[in-house]
C-alpha cells in the first residue's frame, strides 16, 4: 500500500488530509513538527510527503533542504499559507515537486498526489471511470449515459468522480462536503443535497441512491 507522510501542525488540516487520503486507499502517518518530519522522511518508508512550510521548530524549507541534501528523492507536495511568487519559487527551487496554497480543496490535493505518484512509478493513467452504462471522462470532464453525452459543472464533475471512485459505498454528507468543498465547509449546509439533485436530473433519478440517515450511494 502506498504510504504518505503528512507533516502539518494544524490539527484540523492534518485530520482533513488524513481522512481524505485514507478514504482513497492510502496509508498515512501524521507528524506535527519539523524535526519529526525530517526523522520520519529520512527512513525512506514513504512514497510521498505532504509538507507544511510553517512547521514549529525546523520549518518546511529546512526539512526540504535537508532531505534533498541527503539525496532523498521522495516526492514532496508543499502546503503553505504563503502565496507570494517569491515563496513559491523558493520552495520549487529548494526541491519541492508541487506547491499548494491554503485554503485548498481536497480533490485538488488528491489529483496532485496521484500525479506525483504516477510520475514516479510510471503506472498507466486512468482516464475514464465507469459504472454500468455510466462513464466519466477525466480529460474532457464530461459524463456519458449510454450514447448520451452530458456536460457537468466543476462541482458536479468532482461529486460524480467521488461516487464513481467508491461504487456501492455509502458516502456521508460530511465525507462529501470535505472532499468536494474542502476543510472550510459549513457542516449545516444543504449544498450536498442540492448537487445530488442536480446530478440526478442530468443522469437519471435512480443513478444515486439515498440511504436514509446515512448519506448517498452509487449502486
Amino acid at each position: 500500500m502506498t504510504r504518505i507522510l503528512i507533516a502539518e501542525d494544524e490539527q484540523r488540516i492534518a485530520t482533513f488530509v488524513d481522512k481524505g487520503l485514507k478514504g482513497n486507499g492510502f496509508s498515512t502517518a501524521i507528524v506535527g513538527d519539523g524535526d519529526a518530519a525530517l526523522e520520519f522522511a529520512l527512513t525512506g518508508g514513504f512514497d510521498l510527503i505532504v509538507l507544511d512550510i510553517g512547521l514549529p521548530g525546523r520549518d518546511g524549507f529546512s526539512v526540504l533542504r535537508a532531505l534533498r541534501e541527503a539525496h532523498v528523492g521522495t516526492p514532496v507536495i508543499v502546503l503553505t499559507a504563503r502565496d507570494s511568487v517569491r515563496d513559491t519559487v523558493a520552495g520549487l527551487e529548494g526541491g519541492a515537486d508541487d506547491w499548494m496554497t491554503k485554503p485548498f480543496r481536497f480533490e485538488e490535493l488528491l489529483a496532485r498526489v496521484r500525479l506525483r505518484l504516477r510520475t514516479g512509478d510510471r503506472s498507466p493513467e486512468v482516464t475514464v471511470l465507469k459504472a454500468g452504462d455510466l462513464a466519466l471522462d477525466l480529460r474532457t470532464r464530461r459524463a456519458q449515459v449510454g450514447a448520451l453525452t452530458i456536460d457537468l459543472t466543476a462541482r458536479e464533475f468532482v461529486l460524480l468522480e467521488l461516487f464513481l471512485r467508491h461504487p456501492g459505498q455509502v458516502l456521508t454528507r460530511g465525507q462529501i462536503l470535505s472532499h468536494v468543498w474542502g476543510y472550510d465547509f459549513d457542516p449545516g449546509s444543504n449544498v450536498v443535497d442540492v448537487y445530488v439533485r442536480a446530478l440526478r436530473k442530468k443522469l437519471g433519478d435512480r443513478r444515486i441512491e439515498t440511504v436514509r440517515g446515512m448519506g448517498y450511494r452509487l449502486p
